[in-house]
């Protein structure tokens, strides 16, 4: 790594090398916010001769996702393999002098900004300690546009600002022979100047690598911005697939980062992510783009995992993907099916993704590698096996991985509404938190409450079911279940089919006229610890 080189620039070296594309604002820094007013102190700063700071500017011939337009100037692009210089420190200062020496007009919330009306007042001495620069002309003062001092021709100057012209040739003096001091680092990697970047903001606010790789893989001939792609991916406005309408629309931008990292070298790090050859992942997006929509499919179809919000973890997207992108043809057969559910389960049940993503995703394409080819994955030292005991004791949260998997299990079973025996509509937006309008307690709280019984114990995951939100917030409400079921009975004549959708068996012997909470909660855990069980351990002989 070079060290940092500290150079000066004149106020025209600075702008010409803005007008002919070599200086970019990179698309990471943050929109430009400063005032007239700030821009006018800025300027007096300089005509007094204080130092405004310096600007840092990173020196690369790689080509980021930038700002290409300042206000309404269209700045050309510097040619193939020439250096660029993308501002790291120093944003709105540069934007600032760069709109007055242009003359731009910004609107900005609706209002409109002139940055020619920023002007000098003639009348104040050039060396005098006050304020000179001003965002708006005095009223009753002789002024003179910084735009029109930078910018008009001697004999112009001269024939409308005649009396002041020793003073109009000292400002522009000042000005333009102002040393801008800057630091210029040279061929550092994308994310150490996105980490110099990250230090040197005054925000506070850290790049998240997704932004870094926006601007790593930006490329204007291949028509490729992975920040607009990732927007189609998640939402597409054409009729084209997009994870919106398959009810994966939360799925995060870093998964999809890894997704593709997976594909490229089978390693998901951020360190990994980073030295992805460009051209290679703008290769990869197709093909992982399809993977990750077949991996959807496949969940929604053969799992019941109908939305992102119960999915476990997000990190589960990876090696499935990858597989699918592996297996290159549709479909998957019934003993690839079993290991594939196989894995799921036993991920979301030992909470395999709380820690250490990197190396478990790498040990888990392996176990994908095996399904692919017809052999069994290696899970020796890490069996599981799921007792009726520790479902009654689990408590239900909308974020807990374990909660989840158990969330999956019900959604699998395709369960049904108790009154109209129809299917149950789940969407994201109702699935957030515990109490969201899918979740319902089977027992509901306040019968339990009123009963005696602990919180944690009414909120044990084996009381959870899957249920239409208006029925949940509307007709069962704070019901025991031998009330509630026996008026859906009038309406449903299918109520003991219906409630097997959910684990419940004939509402007799799992103590559902009775109300009793104790019995319910023992029989739907056997029920569910079975389930649980021949997916931990299937029979793919």
């Amino acid at each position: 790594m070079q060290q940092p080189e500290n150079q000066s620039k004149k106020y025209n070296v600075l702008f010409t090398d803005i007008d002919v594309g070599r200086i970019k604002v990179p698309q990471f820094q943050r929109d430009f916010v400063w005032s007239k007013v700030q821009t006018a102190k800025l300027l007096d700063s300089i005509l007094k001769g204080f130092p405004i700071g310096t600007f840092i500017f990173w020196r690369t011939r790689e080509r980021l996702r930038h700002i290409r337009n300042i206000g309404n100037i269209e700045l050309p692009d510097p040619d193939n393999g020439d250096f660029v210089e993308y501002v790291l420190d120093g944003q709105q200062r540069i934007t600032s002098l760069y709109a007055v020496r242009k003359g731009l007009r910004l609107s900005r919330d609706g209002d409109e900004i002139d940055y020619k009306d920023i002007v000098i007042d003639l009348s104040i001495e050039p060396n005098n300690e006050e304020e000179v620069v001003f965002d708006s002309s005095p009223e009753g003062r002789d002024c003179i546009s910084i735009y029109k001092l930078l910018n008009a021709g001697p004999n112009e100057l001269f024939k409308e600002y005649g009396q002041y012209i020793d003073r109009i040739s000292a400002y522009k003096a000042h000005l333009e022979g102002y040393d801008f001091s800057t630091v210029v680092i040279r061929e550092y990697e994308i994310n150490i100047a996105c980490e110099i970047f990250t230090r040197i903001n005054t925000g506070g606010k850290e790049l998240t690598l997704f932004e870094i790789m926006v601007a790593k893989t930006y490329d204007q001939e291949l028509d490729f911005d992975l920040a607009a792609r990732y927007e189609e991916l998640v939402s597409s406005e054409d009729e084209e697939k997009d994870l919106s309408s398959a009810g994966y629309d939360t799925v995060p931008s870093v998964t999809v980062l890894q997704c593709v990292a997976a594909h490229i070298c089978n390693e998901i790090g951020r360190r990994d992510i980073l030295r992805l050859d460009k051209y290679l992942f703008i290769e990869s997006w197709n093909t992982v783009k399809n993977g990750l929509f077949v991996t959807v499919d496949y969940l929604r179809s053969e799992l019941g995992i109908l939305v992102s919000r119960i999915l476990p973890y997000n990190s589960l997207l990876i090696p499935l993907t990858w597989f699918f992108i592996q297996k290159a043809r549709p479909g998957v057969s019934p003993r690839e099916h079993k290991l594939l559910r196989q894995y799921i389960y036993w991920a979301s049940l030992t909470y395999r993704f709380s820690s250490a993503v990197e190396t478990k995703v790498a040990a888990d394409l392996k176990r994908m590698d095996s399904i692919l080819k017809g052999q069994l994955p290696d899970y020796r030292g890490e069996e599981l096996t799921i007792s009726a005991e520790d479902l009654v004791e689990h408590s239900f949260s909308a974020g807990n991985a374990f909660s989840k998997a158990i969330i999956c299990l019900l959604s699998e079973k395709a369960p049904r509404r108790f009154d109209t025996n129809g299917k149950i509509f789940l969407d994201n937006s109702w699935l957030l938190k515990s109490s969201s309008k899918n979740y319902h307690h089977f027992f509901p709280k306040k019968f339990l409450e009123r009963k005696g019984y602990q919180d944690w114990y009414r909120n044990s995951i084996m009381n959870i079911v899957l249920v239409d939100d208006y029925l949940n917030k509307h007709v069962i409400r704070a019901k025991p279940p031998s009330e509630y079921i026996t008026t859906f009975m009038d309406e449903n004549p299918d109520i003991e089919d219906m409630l097997s959708t959910h684990y419940i068996d004939a509402p007799g012997d799992m103590g559902i006229w009775d109300n009793d909470y104790d019995k319910f909660l023992q029989e739907r855990s056997k029920l569910i610890a079975h389930e649980l069980n021949q997916a931990l351990a299937p029979d793919v002989a």
